[in-house]
């Protein structure tokens, strides 16, 4: 058989890493393909004297790259939206099978591409978006092919990730932490996608398309960061029995799918609770299976290359196996999407970490417990802190409402005169059925 032929766009970290990852493993691909694989094209705009390009075609043209006939499949690692949609269009247009890492891209555009890919008889494969080394999207797709999902919940975002467990394991201030992490390189220098969660939601868009069988919509996530988390709280919930992560869940409801990206408490116990550093995790609640973990890297050269070596792997096994070289890697079958409402946030139903700091006088609690009642919020557990200052922290940890109830009963806690400053209100999962 004649060799499958790739062009790689973007040479940075991922890019190289799948370079390399194809040169060093040549023999054992090829075995587990059945034929060559040959590097034909990089679109790069810089020289890399590290990699071995050797009769490798270079060019910053990458328009010109994807029209070559001399490419089968357009691997996209260069991130972002633009050009990145205009090459991958042009790609499909022009016949080529298509490899992509970008998340983004493809939580934005998504709909668009894979019908695009659909209409030409080609496949988009995109393992290497979300969480890195860890199979994911595979395992959704295939391995619990037969289950009906009922819901995800996952720590998809290295960064976030590690600067909550620095706050929990020496009792850092966010800043503190955020400023290391920039320093260490899990951090860009505008590290807003990471820490007010944009990057996780684009995650948790492709997880719940594929667990669900829904339409890309990532503008209907809520999401939350975890800039405004203190030390205190991780100090309070740890006290309570609980670790602060930064979830991405998407959850099938009564009247819908919720979609939410938040801070949140888990039991400690939990094994998705005992994710620690810059590692991803992702846990999967499925009607024959039940639960099931995944962990690993999250990001990375090696992990990320790994995800995308894999991606090429099967759309050269489908070309050789598939006449028309459609493949059989499932993509959006858009006369079959689940017609399913994504919930606004106010109709959505978690439990609630309280916190108020409030005047040391009496009946100031019996208040609060009165206007939660009143709202049909039952309380789990109520527990005082040490004086600060001039005030006391209450904490209240609740049994799940609906996020509506929660708003109003909040609003008339935060009227009530002895309370000082903004409430703060975390959400809180238990993970365990």
């Amino acid at each position: 058989m004649k060799p499958v032929r790739l062009a790689i766009l973007g040479l940075g970290t991922v890019g190289g890493g799948a370079l390399k990852l194809l040169q060093e493993n040549a023999a054992e691909i090829k075995r587990r393909t059945g034929r060559e694989i040959q590097i034909t094209h990089v679109g790069t705009r810089r020289p890399r004297p590290d990699l071995n390009l050797e009769g490798i075609k270079q060019s910053a043209d990458l328009l010109d790259i994807v029209r070559q006939p001399d490419v089968d499949v357009v691997v996209e690692v260069m991130g972002g939206i633009h050009p990145a949609y205009e090459v991958i269009s042009e790609a499909i247009k022009h016949g080529k099978q298509v490899v992509t890492a970008n998340k983004a891209l493809l939580a934005e555009h998504g709909n668009e591409l894979f019908k695009a890919a659909e209409d030409n008889a080609v496949q988009i494969a995109y393992e290497a978006a979300v969480a890195g080394g860890i199979p994911i999207i595979k395992v959704i797709r295939e391995g619990l092919a037969a289950n009906r999902i009922e819901w995800l919940a996952g720590i998809i975002n290295g960064t976030g990730n590690f600067i909550l467990t620095e706050m929990r394991d020496k009792g850092r201030a966010f800043a503190d932490v955020l400023k290391e992490a920039q320093e260490l390189g899990y951090a860009e220098a505008d590290p807003t996608f990471d820490v007010e969660g944009i990057d996780a939601a684009h995650k948790l868009t492709i997880l719940a398309s594929c667990a669900f069988g829904i339409p890309l919509q990532f503008n209907k996530v809520y999401t939350e960061g975890i800039s405004k988390i203190t030390a205190q709280d991780v100090k309070y919930a740890e006290e309570l029995g609980f670790r602060i992560k930064h979830l991405g869940i998407a959850r099938r409801a009564e009247k819908g799918i919720e979609l939410r990206v938040h801070p949140t408490l888990i039991p400690s116990e939990e094994l998705i609770a005992n994710v620690n550093g810059v590692k991803n995790a992702v846990l999967v609640q499925a009607n024959a299976v039940g639960p099931t973990l995944y962990y690993g890297a999250g990001a990375g050269a090696g992990p990320t290359a790994s995800a995308v070596v894999a991606d090429i792997i099967d759309i050269v096994r489908d070309i050789s196996y598939t006449e028309d070289g459609a493949g059989t890697i499932p993509q959006l079958a858009f006369e079959a999407l689940a017609d399913m409402p994504i919930l606004s946030r106010e109709e959505m139903t978690t439990g609630y970490y309280i916190r108020v700091n409030a005047e040391d006088q009496t009946g100031v609690l019996a208040d609060i417990t009165t206007i939660l009642s009143r709202a049909g919020i039952s309380i789990d557990a109520i527990m005082q802190q040490s004086r600060l200052k001039d005030l006391i922290p209450i904490v209240i940890l609740t049994d799940p409402i609906v996020e509506s109830k929660m708003d109003e009963a909040l609003a008339q806690i935060q009227a009530l005169p002895a309370i000082h400053g903004e409430i703060v209100r975390i959400r809180l999962e238990s993970l365990d059925n």
